[in-house]
């Protein structure tokens, strides 16, 4: 585009408005189309000259996104924005930092590493997620949100162990914080091999599904339809049989009794 020129542009829905919709704003998968005039040009400033106030700032608006995207249960999405929120708060290097700054970076390295485990966690990338943890406690060995999740993954793949013992040590931390009390009990039960503490198969449905309802029956997968349409004709036919039989049955009684 040259400078105030006009262009149209037409949005791909998951750019817009995804599978849920945005409310009463935005329609559920709908495209929206921009009228766009560039007013200005500048040259991109380069991540590696920026502040660390800059990176914060930035970081923080990539992290939102991924906070609203996780909230729509669009955790791909999400993850992505975290780990961009991430790369952009790395980029200072330590010695150019005040004490303070160096903190501050790190508290929000910390914000989008939690939130990016969870994002894994949502998506079964068990093994990343450990890694989002590990990263966490490298920095702050005593974050209850890294060792909660910890626990919980190292539960998922059946080190019981040492997940009680993550476990304890975030409750030793926060004993008032009923998830942790909850998560550490079902582990002890599983431990010691108590009936109905196996963990559930299967997971529930997204909001989304549970929003949409029928509306996605035209998207089920051709199977399953036709496994339908071919029931439906016999249980027509087994009826009209029934229907014929005792018609039958009823003028064989009238008979008897004339």
């Amino acid at each position: 585009m040259q400078l105030e020129e006009v262009a149209f542009l037409l949005t791909d829905v998951m750019y817009v408005s995804a599978l849920l919709g945005r409310e009463a704003e935005i329609p559920i998968n709908t495209s929206l189309i921009y009228k766009v005039t560039l007013l200005a040009v500048r040259d991109s400033r380069s991540l590696g000259v920026l502040t660390a106030l800059d990176c914060i700032s930035l970081g923080s608006q990539k992290r939102e996104c991924g906070n609203f995207h996780f909230e729509r249960e669009e955790y791909e999405s999400a993850m992505r924005s975290y780990k961009r929120a991430l790369s952009i708060l790395e980029i200072p290097a330590p010695a150019t930092l005040s004490p303070e700054e160096d903190a501050e970076l790190c508290e929000h390295r910390i914000k989008c590493l939690n939130n990016l485990a969870g994002a894994q966690m949502k998506l079964q990338l068990l093994e990343e997620a450990v890694v989002s943890c590990d990263a966490i406690l490298m920095m702050d060995q005593d974050n209850v949100k890294a060792l909660y999740k910890k626990g919980k993954l190292l539960s998922e793949t059946g080190s019981l162990d040492e997940a009680i013992s993550i476990l304890k040590r975030a409750l030793k931390l926060e004993p008032t914080t009923k998830a942790i009390h909850a998560e550490l009990s079902k582990l002890v039960r599983r431990q010691k091999g108590e009936p109905g503490t196996s963990r559930p198969k299967g997971k529930p449905k997204s909001k989304a599904l549970l929003k949409l309802g029928d509306d996605l029956k035209p998207l089920l997968p051709a199977k399953r339809q036709s496994t339908r349409k071919w029931i439906m004709p016999w249980i027509a036919i087994l009826g009209a049989i029934i229907t014929v039989v005792a018609s039958v049955i009823a003028a064989m009684s009238l008979t008897e009794e004339s």
